[in-house]
Formats: C-alpha cells, sequence, structure tokens
C-alpha cells in the first residue's frame, strides 16, 4: 500500500527542466573541457550557486558521509574544494583518501558526477587559496589547518534529463589503453550511441 507520504512526492513534478542538447558528434576527448562549457551554460540560464557540489567521503567504519561545498577549480591535476583539515571531511580524507562529487544544475536538468582519489595540493596553494577567502570566513580559520584538496577523477559522468525518462548519460573513464587518456561512452536510456577513446 501507499502511504500518504509516498503518494505526496509522486504529485511533485520533478526533471521539470530542460537544457539545450549537447552536440554528440563534437564532445571533446577530456571531461575538464566538457565540464566547463557546462558550467558556462548554467551561468547563461542564471542557475542559483552553480558550484556547489556534494562532496561524498567514507569514515574509519566505511559509513558514507555527504556535504555541500563549493568547488574552488577544475583542470587537469583534478577537481578542487577546500576546507579545515581539522573537519570531519578532512578526518575522513586522512583515513580513506577518495571521494565522489555530485554537481546539480536546475533548471537544466543537468548533473556531473566525479569520483577517484583524493590528494592535498601544496601547502602554498592551500594558503593562498585561504588568503583569497573573504576576511571574515578567513579569521574563522587557524593558520597551516585550511587545506586544498583535489580529486583526481578517474570517472566522470555527464548527465542530461529527460522528461520521458530517456536519460543522456556521458561517461569518461581513465583508460590504460589510452595512455591514462579518457574512454568515452555515450548513451541514451542504457541504449549505446558511441564510445571511443582519446587514442582513436
Amino acid at each position: 500500500m501507499t502511504s500518504d507520504t509516498a503518494a505526496w512526492f509522486r504529485s511533485i513534478p520533478s526533471l521539470t527542466g530542460a537544457a539545450p542538447s549537447p552536440d554528440l558528434g563534437r564532445l571533446p576527448t577530456d571531461p575538464v573541457e566538457l565540464f566547463l562549457a557546462w558550467l558556462r551554460v548554467a551561468l547563461e540560464h542564471g542557475v542559483p550557486e552553480p558550484l556547489a557540489t556534494t562532496l561524498a567521503t567514507v569514515d574509519a567504519e566505511g559509513v558514507p558521509d555527504s556535504r555541500t561545498l563549493i568547488l574552488k577549480d577544475v583542470d587537469s591535476r583534478g577537481w578542487a574544494f577546500a576546507g579545515p583539515a581539522s573537519s570531519g571531511k578532512g578526518a575522513q580524507l586522512a583515513s580513506a583518501p577518495a571521494a565522489s562529487l555530485n554537481s546539480w544544475w536546475q533548471p537544466l536538468a543537468r548533473a556531473v558526477r566525479v569520483r577517484g582519489p583524493v590528494v592535498e595540493a601544496s601547502r602554498e596553494e592551500s594558503d593562498a587559496d585561504l588568503a583569497a577567502r573573504h576576511p571574515a570566513a578567513r579569521a574563522e580559520v587557524a593558520a597551516g589547518d585550511w587545506t586544498l584538496w583535489r580529486v583526481e577523477a578517474i570517472r566522470v559522468e555527464f548527465w542530461q534529463g529527460a522528461a520521458d525518462r530517456r536519460h543522456l548519460r556521458i561517461v569518461y573513464t581513465r583508460s590504460e589503453s589510452a595512455g591514462r587518456g579518457w574512454e568515452l561512452t555515450v548513451t541514451r536510456a542504457g541504449e549505446e550511441l558511441r564510445r571511443y577513446d582519446s587514442a582513436d
């Protein structure tokens, strides 16, 4: 039997937005380039807080944990975020240095998922990030306790939702056959549309 809450949830519209369809014949060979392109589209459409992303880690017992934070940078080195080393995420990353990120851009019905090992940036980079924070925010952090981390992506999924539920997935996976480049797979509603790697 369906509960009243479940019925209420089903009555709330979902995937109400829409975004320009990506040109599947001109996808970049590197996910960073596509991420930045999708971010620009989000900005053009007035998506609020487009740099907000959910970071998922695991604790010492292997139990998942998540929180929302702000992306600091994205480049060939990875997806960067920061926080106090003494925080919960800092402790979890020290014991299990891997994570996933999830960005959700509505009303474009777009999401990007990134996962991979996490590495600390240099002390100089961490200090520079702290120095760039608003003075009020900076005053709350002890010097030397602020850390910049990067997720060194091994898998990046670009998800484009569709009202008919024929969702599009563009997935980049690190590939040994491509010399540690990227294998790219595109599917819609589970049907593979194309596959290639950066060595092609």
